[in-house]
């Protein structure tokens, strides 16, 4: 760090995404993004007529897509909010209703940008710690005196709550914004956004990285109240109101179009995430039970770390943490059937020399 960085920053603890080596060729099971290529009407959508008008400024409000999403969610444009992924929304939220001292909750094992903008914008936090079967307790986040961001499904773990312990989550903090975290939430989960035209604090943030196989594009979406969806407008007008670029808006807009061949997608990947998660089960390993696009395992067989390491030399990525509860565990992101086969092979292997 340079001498000129604000000493405020000296001591932050910034988020480190997932491996994206170069230096060979890797089946990638570690960043949880789809083994499956955006829908051909997606690939038309970026032609050259639209990498012709690069020359000129996007749509500042992104209103195609805006409308787009509105109606396939069932709400109006003006509950809807487009980013630069979700993650950008995720840092507008902290922003606005968690900066400066104000209150925040979020599980202690859960998506780890939670505790980095924290940090980054001085937010008083309080960690509730997940139960010791891995799941949230809704209980616990109801009634407090902050803001709630909760994934949902969770990561790393995969697991869900209800749509009926989210609802008592946000019907129990009226005066304070609840954020669901909905990354994950196409692969079996349900979806609060139904909730957003009866509850005024609720912010339910959604990302194309996904079910929607565009996590190159950068593009993620939220839906809340027309107040708090007004609140995000005014910081990001207040940084870069050019935030998604025409060819993103394009492909994003495409997207919508051909939701069904992305659910299509959707159930081949929770197809063969149940085939995984039973062939690690006759291997001896525990599996959360999943409704993400990853599975969450362990085994006592070998340590966490050290199957990390193997699969790696075997040209295999999955994510290992080195925190210390979950340390054993193992998030591995789902492939195709092809890759999840080659992967179960390996740990064959791993197993038997071991």
């Amino acid at each position: 760090m340079s001498k000129f960085l604000d000493e405020r920053y000296n001591s932050l603890a910034a988020y480190v995404p997932g491996e994206q080596p170069q230096d060979k060729k890797y089946i990638k099971l570690n960043t949880n993004e789809s083994p499956y290529p955006p829908s051909p009407e997606t690939l038309a959508a970026v032609n050259v007529g639209e990498t012709e008008a690069l020359r000129l400024y996007p749509d500042p409000d992104g209103r195609i897509l805006t409308k787009k999403i509105a109606d396939l969610y069932g709400v109006e444009s003006k509950n809807v909010f487009l980013a630069n992924g979700s993650d950008d929304i995720l840092n507008f939220a902290f922003i606005a209703y968690c900066a400066n001292g104000r209150k925040v909750y979020f599980a202690d094992i859960t998506y780890g940008f939670y505790s980095v903008f924290a940090n980054l914008h001085s937010s008083d936090y309080t960690v509730i710690p997940l139960e010791d079967d891995f799941s949230i307790d809704a209980d616990k986040f109801c009634s407090v005196d902050g803001c709630v961001f909760i994934a949902n499904p969770n990561a790393p773990t995969g697991l869900a709550l209800s749509l009926q312990e989210v609802e008592k989550i946000v019907a129990t903090n009226p005066d304070n914004v609840v954020v669901i975290d909905e990354a994950y939430v196409d692969f079996g989960a349900e979806s609060a956004v139904k909730l957003v035209n009866k509850y005024n604090n609720l912010l339910v943030v959604q990302t194309f990285s996904k079910s929607r196989s565009m996590a190159g594009a950068r593009l993620g979406f939220a839906i809340g109240n027309e107040e708090i969806i007004a609140d995000l407008h005014k910081l990001r007008y207040s940084t870069n109101p050019y935030n998604i670029n025409r060819l993103t808006l394009a492909a994003g807009s495409a997207t919508i179009d051909s939701q069904n061949y992305y659910d299509d997608n959707c159930q081949k990947i929770m197809d063969t995430r149940a085939w995984t998660t039973a062939e690690l089960e006759k291997l001896g390993f525990f599996v959360l039970p999943s409704r993400a696009n990853f599975i969450f395992a362990t085994s006592d067989k070998i340590d966490g770390g050290e199957l990390y390491l193997k699969l790696k030399e075997q040209g295999v990525l999955i994510r290992h943490f080195a925190t210390e509860r979950i340390k054993n565990f193992n998030r591995i992101t789902i492939g195709t059937p092809e890759e999840m086969q080659i992967f179960i092979n390996n740990v064959k292997e791993i197993l038997e020399e071991n």
